[in-house]
């Protein structure tokens, strides 16, 4: 099970054509900062999005996400090369 930055339906795009979620789902809400990238969606499917925007609305904090291709793994295996080469 992933721990995840920000839950969301993966599916949910609104009139923008991104992924939203509302930032009191955000485990930890200062993460979730415009260009930031973090882990969203569910624990038994996560995904690697960057934040597109955050946005007051009458109904709550909006945030806009933008899904990166690849699975998780493959950014872990990113990291692990980078900082092997380091």
């Amino acid at each position: 099970m992933t721990s995840i930055d920000i839950a969301c339906d993966l599916h949910d795009r609104d009139e923008t054509g991104y992924v939203w979620a509302y930032l009191d789902e955000a485990r930890n809400p200062s993460l979730i900062v415009p260009g930031a990238i973090v882990i969203a969606g569910e624990p038994d499917a996560p995904a690697v999005v960057e934040v597109v925007d955050v946005a007051e609305t009458p109904t709550g904090t909006l945030v806009h996400l933008r899904p990166l291709p690849g699975a998780l793994e493959d950014y872990l295996q990113l990291v692990q090369r980078a900082t092997a080469a380091a």
